[in-house]
């Protein structure tokens, strides 16, 4: 009867470690809090990516608007010299004289004062 008993608690004994373990095995490994940690953690780096990639994509685009009015620039830099050039063969002594014969104008060299530079 004392070595049934015995057995009987023993048995009782492995049965309630069995369950402790099953107990552990199913629990999670994190706490909550270790949870809530990892999440902002996460959700931050999530953040922080979107933010630099956002960031980026408008220096991009401010670079792109930079060269585009770059482009601009030079090309109107080319007219204004080409106008430069125009204006400068067309104001020639020679062409004046030669318009104003065309519109009937005479030149009289008595009434033409000449300066000259010191």
């Amino acid at each position: 009867m004392v070595s049934s008993a015995r057995q009987l608690k023993e048995q009782q004994q492995v049965e309630k470690v069995k369950r402790v373990r099953v107990i552990k095995d199913q629990s999670s490994r994190f706490t909550l809090g270790e949870k809530i940690l990892a999440i902002g953690f996460i959700a931050f780096i999530l953040f922080a990516s979107v933010q630099v990639i956002y960031t980026q994509a408008e220096i991009y685009q401010t670079n792109k608007d930079i060269q585009a009015l770059e482009s601009k620039i030079v090309d109107q830099q080319n007219i204004n010299k080409d106008h430069s050039t125009q204006i400068s063969q067309k104001t020639t002594p020679e062409r004046v004289l030669e318009k104003a014969k065309e519109l009937g104008l005479t030149l009289d060299e008595n009434k033409v004062k000449g300066v000259t530079q010191p």
